[in-house]
């Protein structure tokens, strides 16, 4: 059987059953994961998301990645140059192969790259990338619509997937690299990266195993992991007590009621990292026409204290916001902050006529973001002050993306980290008007639209004065400030920790997908 083959067979179709416990030994080199959860898909470029993000960096690589201090390290791209204001040729690491076999080369930059561009959840973001040439094996050149200077940022998303493993029909006749939003598609169940592990077995929810590529081209890596066993865990006490009593080595999204404990406990490390992904609402405009009168959203960002759930529910954990941007992003405003004010918020909804009040339907996770269905209810009860009444369902990640994509509840959680780390990317993809051709607006639950503040924001995103084009950005930010085109409640930390001997914290970062491919375990 070829290699290929053995991948086709390896995925969710494997007829081997992976159960919920881990084992409780394991060699120095296999790492056993307790994530809150594991990926929706195997498919990069249907579900942007954390946990398909951390998914891409185990199985394929980017052509560039971030550094833990935002800057740019060389992964398939080894060079680049920006050969006019609309041009960057790209030199490609030569002697890279894919899990499949076959060898990786410019065509599949290219053909990636026109994949994303037409992928639901990322055409918005390369809607500034005009074309993609392969000049030859080993040399590429993206060129732009206009001068972005956001390309290299860009580059990160960029993880070269196997044209030639993708293309074609599949016994059913279907196109192989067809996206399919929480469908059955080929390239949600099978894959071919050039990435340092590969999945050997995967049932959704439960499991998923990864053996190390023995062919994976990063020789320098100090990395030693030769396997990694999968388990989502949704519930925080049990993903710490997994850890604890030796039946994990590494979780991520300790829960802020759980540090001090993981902090003292003997044989484990605690690290943490503060985040810069934003928790908010958005309020489905389509669905409450109260929600089109700026006077009511106003009243909902004042009913909720954000302070009060960052001390209490989050137990100092999370930094309270007021706008998408954290401090260090291009568009930060240092005086946008949270404005808690019942009182007010009382009397702007009698002002816009709602003083009864009204019931809405309001959905969140309770698996993917720190104490999220916790949140949702303190929010929910904040809202009743001001006579709003909710209806709140909570439900796990691989239920939850579904159901947000129908847009068929009245107020939803969303967590978003900026991949790009860049302000405009909030902007693009939370609170742009909605356009299906480009893909704008693609996670703007609320239909909310402000043209003013999208020119704006479009207008930055071309300006290549990084001092200008940062002032145009923070313009933005006040803008959506006053106009409350989405509810933000804090940026969320990170905590990850790990039994001693498995070196976490040179493979952690802000960005929140772990680079395990270089992780180093000594115990």
């Amino acid at each position: 059987m070829t290699l290929k083959k053995t991948l086709l067979a390896s995925v969710i179709g494997a007829t081997v059953a992976a159960t919920a416990m881990l084992p409780m030994t394991a060699s120095a080199e296999t790492l056993r994961i307790g994530y809150s959860a594991d990926p929706e898909t195997l498919d990069l470029h249907e579900q942007l998301s954390g946990g398909v993000l951390r998914f891409s960096h185990l199985a394929f690589d980017p052509l560039v990645r971030w550094t833990k201090d935002f800057q740019f390290e060389p992964r398939l791209a080894t060079e680049w140059e920006q050969v006019d204001d609309t041009t960057m040729r790209m030199t490609l690491r030569e002697g890279v192969t894919f899990h499949s076999g076959n060898p990786f080369t410019a065509k599949d930059v290219v053909w990636t790259i026109e994949r994303l561009k037409e992928s639901p959840d990322y055409r918005a973001i390369f809607d500034p990338v005009a074309s993609a040439e392969a000049i030859d094996d080993y040399t590429v050149e993206i060129t732009t619509s206009e001068p972005y200077p956001l390309l290299l940022n860009l580059a990160t998303y960029i993880f070269p997937m196997d044209s030639e493993f993708y293309m074609g029909e599949t016994e059913e006749g279907n196109d192989k690299a067809e996206i399919v939003k929480a469908g059955n598609s080929f390239a949600s169940r099978n894959v071919s990266g050039t990435g340092p592990f590969i999945v050997t077995d995967r049932r959704q929810g439960v499991r998923v195993d990864f053996k190390r590529f023995e062919d994976y081209w990063d020789t320098e890596s100090e990395g030693n992991v030769s396997e990694i066993i999968l388990t989502p865990i949704a519930e925080n006490a049990s993903r710490v007590a997994a850890l604890l009593s030796g039946g994990v080595d590494f979780i991520d999204a300790v829960p802020p009621n759980d540090l001090e404990r993981v902090r003292e406990a003997d044989g484990v490390e605690l690290v943490e990292v503060p985040g810069t992904r934003i928790i908010g609402f958005q309020l489905n405009e389509e669905r409450v026409e109260a929600f089109q009168d700026a006077r009511v959203r106003q009243a909902v960002d004042l009913a909720i204290n954000q302070e009060g759930i960052a001390d209490r529910l989050m137990r100092g954990f999370a930094t309270p916001a007021g706008q998408f941007s954290p401090e260090g992003y291009s568009g930060h405003n240092p005086d946008l902050v949270p404005r808690y004010d019942l009182e007010r918020a009382q009397a702007l909804m009698a002002e816009a006529g709602y003083e009864e009040g009204f019931s809405v339907d309001m959905i969140a996770p309770n698996n993917r973001y720190v104490n999220d269905a916790q949140i949702a209810q303190a929010v929910a009860n904040m809202l009743a002050r001001i006579n709003i009444t909710v209806n709140l369902r909570t439900m796990p990640l691989a239920q939850y993306w579904p159901e947000y994509d129908t847009r068929q509840s009245d107020i939803a959680m969303i967590g978003w980290h900026a991949d790009t780390e860049d302000t405009a990317n909030f902007f693009q993809y939370l609170s742009f008007c909605i356009d299906e051709e480009s893909g704008a607006g693609q996670y703007n639950y609320g239909s909310y639209c402000n043209e003013e503040i999208d020119a704006l924001v479009t207008e930055a995103d071309g300006e290549t004065d990084l001092e200008k084009r940062n002032d145009m950005l923070r313009e933005a930010e006040a803008m959506l400030y006053e106009d409350v085109g989405f509810v933000m409640l804090h940026w969320q930390n990170l905590a990850y920790a790990a039994a001693e001997g498995v070196d976490v914290e040179p493979v952690v970062s802000a960005l929140d997908f772990p680079y395990l491919g270089d992780l180093v375990i000594d115990r």
